[in-house]
């Protein structure tokens, strides 16, 4: 008995050695931050500078803040309309690569290359092709004698500049998980139906779909919480404008501690965000998941 107890406390003790660096590691750059964050929203003063406990002043100057409000409604926007779209497109992608014709292989690849980018590399790609007067959809429209398009001269275009480039990066990822979910299907229970005379889309809404119900889930929330973290895009491709029109809330934050240095009040609208995306994804996974 004394035995078996040495080699179960040796074997914690080994296992805590070796997951040591990586906690150690995980607690500082990741756990620490979150509750220094969360303290740091109670208080105010100049970045770099004495801070000073306010309680609840950051939280309550936040309601009234109007920059606040519309930066979170950009974002709610945002989530509304890029969330079923890549969902979307890449279960249609998947689908198609999943049908196993010749070039599939190849697609799949191309499919996926986009979100390997940086976002800086994929900003700069669609503010080249996007920008007026020296961009290439303006150049080629000019070439032939067109009327050039302003993709970043309004609230509509500009959105839907962001929309197109970000599902064109993120999609690929999408695409993956679903046919990952695709190929566990067993093939068994198609050949069933193909002898019972269903058709195609009779096998895509009872067999793919509801197979595919855990995937969807986890697909819905990934992305809803990357759009919830929605700023490179918007820095890179329309820099907030016109105006605030496409002034995400990370974005606003980042103006608030490194443009306003005002640590205190970026750390609260941190900290909303945060439970706001918590709340968000938990009422994603209890609705997608009912059983």
């Amino acid at each position: 008995m004394k035995l078996t107890k040495l080699r179960s406390y040796k074997t914690l003790v080994a296992a805590l050695l070796f997951l040591a660096p990586f906690m150690i590691l995980y607690v500082w750059f990741w756990i620490y931050p979150i509750f220094k964050g969360f303290i740091s929203s109670f208080q105010s003063g100049v970045f770099g500078g004495e801070q000073k406990f306010v309680g609840l002043d950051n939280y309550s100057f936040m309601m009234g803040d109007p920059k606040f409000w519309t930066s979170f409604g950009n974002t709610i926007y945002f989530i509304i309309i890029s969330t079923p779209a890549a969902v979307i497109l890449g279960l249609i992608l998947a689908l198609l690569v999943n049908m196993k014709l010749k070039g599939t292989t190849f697609l799949r690849t191309m499919y996926f290359m986009p979100y390997m980018l940086s976002v800086s590399v994929m900003g700069s790609i669609w503010l080249f092709i996007l920008q007026s007067r020296t961009g290439l959809i303006a150049e080629i429209t000019r070439s032939l004698g067109m009327k050039e398009i302003s993709f970043l001269g309004s609230w509509e275009m500009g959105w839907l500049s962001i929309l197109i480039a970000t599902i064109w990066w993120t999609v690929g990822f999408n695409m993956i998980l679903f046919l990952a979910g695709l190929q566990e299907i067993p093939e068994d229970i198609y050949e069933a139906s193909d002898i019972d005379g269903a058709s195609g889309w009779k096998k895509f809404w009872y067999i793919t779909m509801p197979s595919l119900k855990g995937v969807t889930a986890l697909v819905v929330i990934l992305q809803s919480i990357s759009s919830f973290k929605l700023f490179g895009q918007t820095w890179l491709i329309t820099k907030g404008g016109p105006g605030t029109s496409t002034t995400p809330l990370v974005h606003y934050i980042y103006q608030i501690a490194f443009r306003q240095w005002d640590m205190g009040y970026a750390s609260a609208v941190s900290f909303v965000l945060f439970l706001t995306i918590a709340f968000i994804s938990l009422v994603q996974f209890k609705f997608l998941m009912k059983d």
